[in-house]
């Protein structure tokens, strides 16, 4: 079905790439392309799917056959119908303001029947369990609600090869259950999956192969009961996650005495409908609380409020026994977005970290030693944009850090991160918690939880 010959790849603004990649992918086959963020994962499916060099400038050398057919021989629209790709972003491949819409966007787009369009897409609703966001607006919805309309926008279409960047970086594990089911059954009926990710347990019974990238180079492919034998050394020295899944240990709610930061009553609303109304939590100084819930529970929305981003509509925050309106909040809270993309600013890696304060010896030299902890002192001169997705949070967390302020609010701060840095991520927000300051981390990572989180708040609808 797939066949890569010495395949190497050169971005024209960045360093990454990929480089004599040899591989087959039979039809049918579930293949997970695993290892350390910017190892070149990401690449790999965009060279699959024609996006690199077709959007991703740079130099290709290698060749890459689909059924046997070279891929430079295929035009872009004839790759789309044979391989449909889900981005890490999924907002970034929307077409449509609204869910049914941008479901029915590809089939519209390449000139099915009407009738068959709107079978592909209610199907496609229902296998992903979108109904009851049917009528809502895309903007509106929460990333792994967006995640999900993302893919039940491929599955409409229906194509031989699924490509997969990082699907479940969003999904809270009712909505990686529903995407394991999903990819269970198009496996079933025959269908290829290339699925580049760092959460491994959930794919338990669907993947075939593990394949192991580093520094763009493809060093090793394990079959599943492999991969599970790998002693926990092992793992931590590639930089992986678990390979089975493992009981959530309970965590108790932080206990309301002392606390740094608390809600009252809180509530938001937006366009006259309620995100969440009535919310009270706390969390204490020299402690990590997780904020945990299901997909669209509001956790975003309240970490905004919290962090004085956006106005409450009932309620109130109190940041050491003091209540505060948004505008004082903003001074004292950090808030680190999901979306990484949305948050820089400024030309480089180093201008970023040094843009909320002065920039005396002292603070610089804190800078350096940080970007060094984090693994990204090599890229302290480079653009942010040019930076992998991994490096991207990575970045953004160095920022909270460096920022000053006593409470941090991250949000997915390991969304996009392998095992390696999950851990680093894990170790420094100890050391952080340690010094006195208030962490709070909304996340769906189990693993994170374990690794380094005190107490935990858990949100539903």
């Amino acid at each position: 079905m797939i066949r890569l010959e010495q395949l190497s790849f050169q971005y024209a603004d960045s360093p990454y790439g990929v480089s004599n990649i040899d591989l087959s992918i039979r039809k049918g086959e579930c293949v997970v392309l695993t290892g350390p963020s910017g190892g070149g994962k990401t690449t790999l499916t965009r060279l699959l799917n024609g996006l690199a060099p077709g959007y991703y400038a740079g130099v290709r050398t290698g060749r890459i056959l689909l059924d046997g057919r070279d891929l430079e021989q295929l035009a872009q629209h004839q790759i789309g119908r044979q391989v449909g790709s889900v981005f890490q972003d999924p907002k970034s491949q929307f077409f449509s303001s609204e869910l049914t819409g941008e479901v029915a966007f590809a089939c519209e787009n390449y000139g099915l029947q009407q009738q068959e369009i709107r079978h592909r897409t209610n199907s496609a609703i229902h296998t992903f369990a979108l109904e009851p966001l049917r009528e809502r607006e895309l903007d509106v919805l929460s990333s792994g609600e967006k995640q999900r309309v993302a893919i039940a926008a491929i599955y409409a279409l229906g194509p031989h090869i699924y490509v997969c960047d990082e699907p479940t970086a969003n999904l809270d594990r009712e909505g990686t259950r529903q995407l394991a089911q999903a990819l269970r059954r198009l496996k079933a009926e025959g269908h290829t999956l290339v699925i580049a990710e760092h959460r491994l347990a959930w794919l338990r019974g669907i993947a075939d192969r593990f394949l192991y990238l580093r520094d763009g180079r493809l060093l090793w492919a394990k079959r599943p009961e492999e991969l599970e034998a790998m002693s926990a050394e092992e793992r931590e020295r590639y930089g992986l996650r678990e390979a089975a899944e493992r009981q959530m240990p309970a965590l108790p709610p932080p206990e309301p005495v002392a606390a740094s930061i608390r809600a009252r009553g809180l509530s938001c609303k937006k366009n006259g409908i309620y995100i969440f109304r009535d919310r009270s939590l706390s969390a204490s100084a020299g402690r990590i609380t997780a904020i945990t819930g299901m997909n669209g529970a509001g956790k975003t929305s309240l970490a905004l409020v919290l962090a004085g981003l956006w106005r409450e509509s009932g309620g109130s925050v109190e940041i050491t026994g003091k209540p505060l309106g948004p505008a004082a909040r903003r001074k004292l809270v950090w808030y680190g977005s999901n979306d990484t993309g949305t948050q820089f600013f400024t030309d480089s890696v180093t201008k970023e970290l040094l843009l909320n304060g002065e920039q005396t010896m002292p603070r610089l030299e804190q800078a350096r030693a940080l970007l060094k902890r984090l693994g990204l002192y090599s890229y302290k001169d480079v653009h942010p944009a040019t930076l992998s997705g991994g490096q991207k949070q990575r970045l953004s967390i160095a920022c909270g850090l460096l920022s000053g302020r006593e409470i941090l609010i991250l949000d997915e701060p390991t969304s996009g991160l392998d095992g390696g840095n999950m851990r680093m991520i894990a170790e420094v927000l100890r050391d952080t918690a340690g010094n006195g300051k208030t962490v709070l981390v909304i996340t769906h990572d189990d693993e994170l939880i374990r690794d380094c989180c005190d107490d935990c708040w858990n949100l539903n609808k």
